[in-house]
């Protein structure tokens, strides 16, 4: 028995009606802070390239892909066989130049292939939708999604009258530099009792909301 299997049974064996109290309480709505926390700790052994860490923390990330595979499947929904299988099949859908008679001889060729693939899936499957941003995660850290909606600006060329120009940097501006920036900024709303995350959040909105308006009823 291969140790994923291995890893499963116990997963089962802790929500059985004698197993473990705390995971037999669990939900997948009770796990969501979990899997973030979880994450976010093997985020950091990534930063510090921690590698002996970094396979422990990735164990705790997998056990929250488990846990919910274990829960839909005391439900019927789905296990994690499912699971598996749906992203084994897509990883070779979306790399024909691999798998198939396609080629792609850079990253940024590869890239073009994989959205190609994924526009004509969501096609297929009627799930084309006309807004811009709509289909950014809506959990996504904000200083994250505000960096995905300034490239989804740039990438479609969309007016960026609703958006706030980027700041003026000089010729030293660099990763250190920018992290000093931000921390200033972020040290400036704490100060002023501002919550920087949701600051970020509500200022990506608009600039969605801003974006999308001018796209869609241009002067």
């Amino acid at each position: 028995m291969s140790a994923i299997d291995d890893l499963r049974q116990t997963m089962a064996r802790l929500r059985a009606p004698d197993g473990c109290p705390w995971d037999r309480e669990q939900t997948h709505q009770t796990l969501a802070r979990c899997l973030i926390d979880e994450c976010s700790e093997l985020l950091d052994t990534i930063d510090r390239n921690d590698l002996p860490h970094m396979r422990e923390e990735l164990g705790d990330v997998l056990i929250q892909v488990v846990f919910h595979a274990q829960l839909a499947a005391e439900r019927g929904d789905f296990d994690f066989d499912d699971v598996a299988r749906e992203i084994n099949a897509k990883l070779i859908r979306r790399h024909p130049h691999v798998f198939g008679t396609g080629r792609a001889d850079s990253s940024a060729q590869v890239i073009e292939v994989w959205e190609r693939v994924k526009a004509t899936e969501k096609a297929a499957a009627g799930k084309t939708d006309p807004a811009l941003f709509k289909k950014l995660p809506p959990r996504l850290p904000a200083l994250m999604l505000a960096e995905e909606v300034a490239k989804r600006i740039e990438k479609n060329r969309l007016p960026a009258d609703g958006a706030p120009p980027a700041a003026a940097v000089n010729g030293d501006f660099n990763e250190a530099a920018a992290g000093r920036a931000l921390y200033g900024l972020v040290a400036a709303c704490r100060s002023r009792g501002i919550d920087p995350e949701a600051a970020l959040r509500k200022e990506c909105g608009r600039v969605m909301h801003d974006v999308e308006a001018r796209v869609q009823s241009p002067a």
